[in-house]
């Protein structure tokens, strides 16, 4: 058999098309979404995933203000600027580009965001609001992954799902939203501690893998007709490429793809769906300050 090959470009695309139309609604009522972008450094990765946000805004209609730091700002210029993001009235979202150098303090850094901007879905206030499903900013990976389950019509109501990784950012709140009634999977949880991964990934009928090392899900731990869903974006070395790396995901996607129902590539799969919910994120927080229904 040959998986079903879930284009996560072009379920952004539809996304992002449909998000225009808020835009240009909002905008037609004197509210134009404003995204406030911080980043620390010049780390290639970190500065190749802004632009691409900054692109994907500018394309919708959604404005982007954006703020760049050196690697060695003090941790109160960082925190002064984010206040100063907290007041702005046309700033309707605020995104700091993760991970931060050693010496600050991300948690504080992310605590200190309005959870009304926080439109990454990081602060305490809006998890602790996605665990008590009330309303709140979801995490944008794991929501782009909800997203991808359901536009590709995966069967969730009963599956066994398996969550290869136990971020904050994916792992964690992933879970969460595999067990709502809405999404009703059945979910393990799997990490450096777990003994005998290959069994808990081969009982599952939708396997997600983040933990961010290259390889990690081998062909031989896949489920004949299962989802695969790859969240790692890891360079190895490849001097074939112009670049001197290629990306790939955590799954051995060339064995999985003939054995899964379902797979995503890396990349063109979870990343731009990351993206799409990140303008979502933020033409929801646009159209809640300003009070403009959609």
């Amino acid at each position: 058999m040959s998986a079903i090959l879930i284009d996560g470009k072009k379920i952004a695309e539809d996304i992002r098309s449909e998000l225009a139309e808020k835009v240009a609604s909002l905008r037609g009522k004197g509210v134009r979404p404003g995204l406030a972008v911080i980043l620390v450094g010049d780390n290639p990765a970190s500065v190749s995933y802004v632009t691409g946000k900054e692109k994907a805004c500018a394309e919708i209609g959604i404005q982007s203000f954006e703020t760049r730091f050196p690697e060695d700002v003090a941790e109160a210029s960082l925190l002064e600027k984010i206040a100063e993001c907290n007041r702005d009235p046309f700033v309707h979202g605020i995104l700091v580009q993760l991970p931060l150098p050693r010496h600050i303090d991300e948690r504080r850094v992310i605590s200190a965001i309005d959870p009304t901007k926080d439109i990454d879905g990081f602060t305490p206030i809006n998890l602790g609001r996605m665990l008590l499903e009330e309303p709140c900013y979801i995490p944008c990976t794991p929501r782009g992954i909800i997203e991808l389950l359901k536009r590709s019509a995966v069967p969730t109501d009963g599956a066994h799902a398996v969550v290869v990784g136990r971020s904050n950012i994916v792992g964690k709140p992933l879970a969460n939203l595999l067990i709502r009634k809405s999404v009703n999977a059945t979910v393990t949880i799997c990490h450096t501690g777990t003994e005998s991964l290959a069994a808990h990934v081969r009982a599952a009928d939708i396997v997600i893998a983040c933990a961010g090392k290259p390889g990690l899900v081998s062909v031989d731990m896949i489920k004949s007709g299962a989802c695969v869903i790859d969240v790692g974006v890891n360079r190895v070395p490849d001097p074939t490429k112009k670049k001197g790396y290629r990306l790939c995901g955590d799954v051995d996607f060339e064995g999985a793809s003939k054995i899964a129902g379902w797979i995503t590539p890396v990349p063109g799969g979870v990343g731009p769906m990351t993206i799409a919910m990140l303008l979502s994120n933020t033409v929801d927080a646009a159209s809640r300050i300003s009070g403009v229904q959609l």
